[in-house]
Parts: structure tokens; sequence; C-alpha cells
């Protein structure tokens, strides 16, 4: 991979990890404010949450191993 495609890929996993993270604190707000009003919300965000990570695992180590860091 060329330096640029390198780059590329870096803001990729970036933006996933931002991704990962929003879902993260969408349930650290419920747990934080209503979590006995709306806890059933919680296997949802937890999935999202799972797929987000495992997206974001999956792209950084494509990173990895174009020799870019993480």
């Amino acid at each position: 991979m060329t330096d640029e495609e390198i780059k590329a890929l870096q803001k990729e996993v970036a933006g996933k990890k931002r991704v990962a993270t929003e879902w993260a604190s969408r349930i650290h707000d419920l747990v934080e404010d209503r979590l006995f009003t709306d806890f059933q919300e919680l296997p949802e965000l937890a999935a999202g949450t799972v797929k987000a990570c495992e997206s974001w695992k999956q792209l950084r180590n494509v990173l990895e191993h174009a020799g870019g860091r993480s």
C-alpha cells in the first residue's frame, strides 16, 4: 500500500472507532439516566456496539497488516 492509501485507511479506522465510541456512549447514557425505564433497549444497543467494535477491529487488523499504525 502507498503512504496515501495507509493514511486513508488510518482515517477510516479512526471513523470506525468513533462510531463504536458513540454506541458505547448511548449505553452509558441509558445506564446513567434511565436504566429502570428503558432497560429493554440494552440488547439493541449492545448488539450495535458489538457490531461497531467488530467493524473497527477488522479494519484495524487490515491497517496493521498493511504496515500502518492503529
